[in-house]
Order: structure tokens, then sequence, then C-alpha cells
């Protein structure tokens, strides 16, 4: 094993990516749905094998400029992401989620700073527990940036190393009830509150139509289909194709197939008797009017036309606001499909109430024609792509890093975002101008993905790694016992907040206010779940634009935590 680890420690490279490796493969690994995941595995193999190699005399240390380089990828990542749900958090019932996100996490840091403060922890402490009680792994780095910064002054004896570690060791002990006890609130509140989700769920449904199969709106729930009839009825032949669509604008002729050939769908062909018409319509219009054409047939020819599947990326400034059901005079409703809508990467569950904002992505279906032409009212069709604007990223990235050397005295000493806290906001504003200007800054969301999941991935396993020589020297039972009641209480009291306020001051939907819960801490994994307890998405509505702000300040509150608790 020595000469394993003297290996590893001659190739340092080769060291990191062994533990990214074993991190991925952990992180698969749960027990009845819950488990570590890659950036919890990340710590506990970093620091796992690190522990290891000290036991035979040999220390990893891992240069910094790597660790802080795939941080800062992260952060700039988040902030592209974020940044259309964060601008969209600003005005209508977006501030009140906004507003829920603050409060969970400020009572966050509150708590934190109280604890760490009460039981006298040592300095690190602070950022590490506020990291993993609420499971925001990325304020472990601005917690770092804190001490490299010179922000934390440190006490005699204590040493950047030293208050690393701590930084990582309170993290790991926090952490896993920091996911489980989210998921449990969000779940369970209503039924300890004595308020039927389930109920307030259906309510909210019906309130907006997420399940009105009727409505003839651009909805998700417009199955849009193509059949073949045979021109048999007397009174529709000798109609053109224009005088019988202004008699049944329901539906939509694609093709007519005329002694074994297509001529097409001009406005002006005649239709004749043993026409095979090829008609689009929704599923009422297509069962509606038996007979007005003819028989149903199959015919395989007739109804080869070609269909389009497109991601349309809303940025006209004519449709931000409107709802599904203001669209439903469209001459589009027989040719297209919706089939789901994306608000900040996460699905939106959609009805004619829904209303439309900027950088919503709309997953559409069916004729080309159709496609386009929704691509032109809506924003811009976003077609699947492996090309990234590089111009637009390393200069965006430029930018962040000139954001954050801007400073301005306060507590005692100059304090600024930061390079990590300046990528972000120059995350958010790449990504809000690349929603005005269609052809701007083009980032697909896997790149966005890389930037998000491999950065942070191999920021922390870095961190794991220098800590974890340090961590037996550090660790006692009375102080895990300690940084785990203040982990306890800071993931447990800020949700409770948010529950109280939504509930009762700001008067949200439960149903709704499960998801907010989830968003107000930045956990996809508790929305699901609360989704899955009552049998609905509408938790889902309440997800976005907390999930968007509570990202951002619970990273850049990591930073603070160290502050405000030395």
């Amino acid at each position: 094993m020595q000469a394993l680890f003297a290996f590893l420690n001659a190739n340092p490279y080769m060291l990191l990516f062994l533990v990214v490796s074993l991190a991925v493969l952990i992180g698969r690994f749960t027990i009845k749905g819950y488990g570590l995941g890659t950036v919890g595995g990340a710590i506990v193999v970093g620091c796992g094998v690190a522990i290891a190699a000290s036991l035979y005399g040999i220390t990893f240390k891992l240069d910094t400029f790597t660790m802080n380089l795939f941080y800062y990828l992260f952060m700039y990542g988040v902030g592209l992401r974020v940044g259309p749900s964060f601008l969209n958090s600003l005005k209508d019932d977006g501030l009140k989620f906004t507003v829920l996100a603050v409060i969970c996490s400020v009572v966050s840091l509150a708590v934190v700073v109280l604890g760490t403060r009460l039981f006298n922890l040592p300095t690190g402490a602070a950022g590490g527990i506020l990291a993993g009680a609420t499971t925001m792994s990325s304020a472990i780095g601005s917690a770092e940036q804190a001490v490299a910064s010179g922000a934390v002054h440190l006490a005699p004896g204590d040493t950047v190393e030293g208050v690393s570690a701590m930084i990582t060791l309170s993290y790991g002990i926090t952490y896993i009830w920091g996911t489980i006890g989210i998921v449990l609130m969000c779940k369970y509140m209503p039924r300890w509150w004595g308020v039927d989700a389930k109920a307030a769920a259906r309510a909210y449904e019906e309130q907006h139509g997420m399940h009105d199969l009727e409505d003839d709106g651009l909805t998700a729930d417009k199955a849009f289909g193509l059949r073949a009839y045979r021109l048999e009825n007397p009174t529709t032949a000798g109609l053109t194709i224009r005088e019988f669509l202004a008699r049944y604008p329901e539906y939509r002729i694609v093709n007519v197939h005329r002694d074994d050939e297509s001529t097409g769908a001009d406005p002006g062909i005649q239709l004749q008797l043993g026409d095979v018409i090829t008609l689009g319509s929704t599923r009422k219009g297509l069962t509606a009017n038996i007979g007005l054409i003819g028989p149903e047939v199959d015919d395989a020819r007739a109804l080869a036309v070609p269909l389009d599947h497109a991601e349309i990326l809303v940025t006209e400034k004519a449709v931000i606001g409107k709802k599904l059901k203001e669209f439903r005079a469209l001459d589009l409703a027989g040719q297209l499909q919706l089939t789901r809508i994306q608000r900040g990467g996460v699905p939106l569950p959609v009805g004619p109430e829904t209303s439309l904002q900027r950088r919503d992505v709309l997953f559409v279906t069916g004729l080309s024609g159709a496609v386009q032409r929704a691509g032109e009212l809506f924003g811009v069709i976003a077609r699947p792509s492996s090309m990234t604007d590089l111009l637009t990223l390393f200069a965006g990235m430029t930018l962040g890093l000139l954001i954050g050397l801007i400073q301005f005295p306060a507590f005692g000493a100059s304090v600024g975002l930061g390079s990590a806290g300046g990528l972000m906001v120059s995350g958010i504003i790449v990504s809000s101008l690349s929603s005005r200007l269609r052809f701007f800054g083009n980032t697909p969301n896997a790149a966005r993905n890389i930037l998000e999941d491999m950065g942070l991935l191999v920021f922390v396993a870095i961190v794991g790694i220098n800590a974890g020589a340090t961590l037996l020297a550090q660790l006692t039972g009375t102080l895990a016992v300690q940084i785990f009641l203040v982990g306890f209480v800071g993931c447990m009291l800020p949700p409770f907040a948010v529950w109280v306020v939504g509930y009762h001051v700001m008067k949200i939907n439960p149903a709704v206010l499960m998801g907010g819960m989830a968003g107000a801490r930045s956990h996809s994994g508790p929305c699901l779940e609360a989704a899955a307890e009552i049998g609905s998405n509408v938790p889902w509505v309440g997800f976005p634009v907390a999930f968007a702000v509570s990202g951002i300040l619970l990273t850049v509150l990591g930073y603070f935590a160290m502050v405000f608790a030395n």
C-alpha cells in the first residue's frame, strides 16, 4: 500500500482522477433512494484516501490553482443556469418565492453563526456546517475563498490547511441529515400541519386547467394527430382546400393523395371524390364531424408527412407574461403539440392559465411549417447542437474575474464578491443577454452541465484530498456532536420558517409551497419526493424561482458564515 500511495503522490493528476472516478461510482449507490451523491462521495473518497496515505507518512497536497480553476468554472456555469430565473424572480409572483428563498438563506446563516459562537467551534466549522446543513456544496468554495482572501483572521495556532480541514469535516458530519431532513420537511409538513396537500393540488390543477382535455388552448394536453380519409361525401367534393378550411378552421389539410400521387396542400387545389386527404387536428377535432369527408383509411403514402421536433426558447417580448389560453386562436391548433415546458432547467406543470416567462423552453412536435411559425412567434428554435460560443464563454469569465476585483469597506476590511462571486454574476449577465440577443452566447445545456458538474466535483475532491491528512487530529466525539446539533437545527428551522410565512402570511397553495420549500433550499430531490407524495406535479410550480435565488444566496453566504462566526 505504501508503494501505491507513493506512486499516487508522485502522479497527482492520476490521484485526482482516481478519486473522482471512485466518487462517481460511490455516488451511484443508494439505499431506499438516498445516497451520498457524487459530491458527497468526493469528500468521503478524497478524505479517506488522504487519511490512509497519512498512516504511511505520506501527505497528499494538490495544486490550489487547479482547485480554484474548477471552482471558477462551476460558479460561471451556475450563473448561466440561474440567470433568467433569477431575473424572473424580480416580478409578479416570483417575488413571493424570492422572499421565501431569502428567509431560508438568512435563517440558515443566523443559525450557523449563532450555533458556532455558542459552542465556540473551531475556525472553519461555520462554513462547513452551512454547506452541509443546506446541502449546498458550492458554499465550501466560498468558505475557502474567505480564508484565502484574508477576510477571516486566523487565531494563533490555526493554519490554512487546518481551517480547510475543519470546513470539510463539518460538511461531512452535517451533509447526511441535511439531505434527509429537507426531504422529510417537504413531504410531510402539510400532514404535520393538518393540511390536505393532495386536495390542494387538485384544486390548483382545476383552477389552472392542468387536466382540462377539452380546452382547445395551446397546452400540453392537446394531442396533435394526423389521419387519412377517402373523400366520398359529395357535399365536400368540389371545394378548394381554402374553402374547406374557411368552413372548418379546426382542421388542417396537409396532403392530398390522388391517382397514386401526392399533390401537396396548395390552398387552390380542388378536392375530388376518391382523393385520400391527410387531415390534421386536435383529438377533439379528429373525432368530431364523422362523415364530413368519408371513411378513415390506412394509407401509408398519404400519411408520409414529415414531422418536426424542436425546443423553442421564449425570447419574444410580445408573448412574455401571456397565458397559454391566449394563444388558442393561433393558426397552429391542428398542427402542433406542446409536450412540456421547462423553466430554469426544471419541468413546469402547464395548463391554459400557465404564463410564459423569458427563457422558458417549449418542447413542441408537429408539422415542420407549424414548428417554424411557432419559433418565430415565441422566440428562437434551439436545435440540438454541440457548438459552444467559446468567445463569449472566455470573455464572460474574464468579465467575471474583473467584477470579482471590485471591493468595498465592510466588517473592518475590504470585502467584495471575489473571483467566484464575480464569475457567477457574469454568468447571470451573459445568460440574460443571450435571452434577448438570439444568436449571442450559445452555451448548450450539455456544455453548461459539464462546467457545473465536473467543476464542483473536481473542486470538492481536491478539498477532500488536501484536508484529509489533518482530519484525525481535529476530530473528537464532543466536537462531532456539537457540529451535528448546529447542522440539525440549521437544516430543520429554515424550511419551517418558510412554511409558516408562505402558508399563513402569503397564503400560498400548500402543494405549491411544498416545492417552494425545496426550491428555497436549492435542492430538487425534495421537490421530486413531494410531487410523488401527493401524486401531482404542482409542487414544481413553486420550485424554479426559489431554486435560482437560494442557489446564489447560499453559495455566497458560505463566505459570510466564515466572516461572521470568526
